[in-house]
């Protein structure tokens, strides 16, 4: 994070997901201002930062944001509003119950493995992007 910024905005991801690394990569494009870290759910930050048992559930993209954390549909829409992305189309998808953008997430999510692979280990960043992640 920025020195003296007081927000707080991390990107849990499943580090072994083709999808989740994907998803990543995008956002480290994104994210001009660099204002985003990101850590695996199979590491350690999460297992510290995250609410108990949160860190076991792969099947989510999860992020803490000034303390708040969201999951699913609702995290990665507001990690792309955060990022100034999609500035028409996010209004559009929040119109949409939540319940229904999870069913659309949960089904891509049980299936994100067999469309996108699955990697033996967690995501290892460039040496560029060594100061966004965290372990």
């Amino acid at each position: 994070m920025d020195e003296g910024s007081t927000s707080e905005r991390i990107v849990f991801f499943d580090g072994v997901c083709g999808l989740c690394n994907h998803f990543v990569d995008r956002l480290l494009r994104m994210d001009r201002a660099r204002s985003l870290h990101f850590a695996p759910l199979q590491g350690s930050t999460a297992q510290e930062r995250l609410p108990a048992g949160m860190a076991d559930a792969m099947e989510s993209v999860v992020y803490l944001r000034d303390g708040v954390v969201l999951q699913r549909s609702d995290a990665a829409l507001q990690i792309l509003i955060d990022l100034g992305g999609w500035r028409v189309l996010h209004r559009g998808w929040f119109i949409f119950p939540r319940t229904f953008r999870d069913f659309v997430y949960d089904w891509i999510a049980r299936n994100r493995y067999r469309w996108f692979g699955k990697h033996e280990t967690c995501r290892i960043p460039t040496p560029a992007e060594r100061s966004r992640f965290l372990a």
